[in-house]
């Protein structure tokens, strides 16, 4: 991609994230993100259909640099990954904006690339790792098995009040989400 191009969405996606914390999603308009981003109108849709398509570009981002990390993760380590605590820490950053796309009908197109970034990443892992999967699962179920609970298990945590850390989340979803030691390596 341009480096121009990569510029201009990176300024406009880290403007509707300041945007939707300071005032929550459903109040910024595409003029706010313009002005706070400092592109023109035409610019923004050059790039962008709409706010949704950002926002759901804007989270892909997020998931895709946490994700690109993925083959560095030590499966049998009892320490989450740190590219899963720093996009809880993101999240939390931007709790509200994080807790509608999650639970709130209207989101389906950024909760869905969100969903198949983390498969993704998933599947290059076990590519890289295992031949089989635990159980002699198929790839996708799997995958779509484990992605589907550590977004479930992130939209759960988004709604606690109060809280738990980034770390805390992070430690749950890695002790739930990765194989149990019994299963790691094993033939079905």
């Amino acid at each position: 991609m341009d480096p121009r191009i990569a510029k201009t969405r990176s300024r406009l996606q880290e403007a509707l994230f300041d945007l939707a914390r300071e005032r929550g999603i459903d109040d910024v308009t595409v003029t706010d993100i313009v002005q706070r981003a400092a592109v023109n109108r035409a610019t923004f849709y050059l790039h962008y259909s709409d706010k949704e398509t950002l926002l759901a570009d804007a989270l892909d981002g997020v998931a895709e640099r946490a994700g690109a990390r993925i083959d560095d993760i030590d499966i049998d380590s009892d320490v989450p990954p740190a590219p899963l605590t720093e996009f809880l820490i993101h999240a939390d950053g931007h709790a509200a904006l994080y807790r509608r796309v999650f639970t709130e009908p209207g989101y389906s197109v950024a909760l869905g690339r969100l969903q198949a970034r983390i498969g993704e990443a998933i599947e290059r892992h076990i590519d890289a790792v295992e031949k089989d999967t635990p159980l002699g699962v198929p790839v996708p179920f799997l995958v779509a098995a484990v992605s589907g609970s550590i977004l479930g298990m992130i939209a759960v945590w988004l709604g606690q009040s109060p809280r738990a850390t980034p770390a805390e989340a992070a430690n749950w979803i890695w002790l739930i989400a990765r194989p149990p030691p019994a299963r790691r390596g094993q033939q079905p």
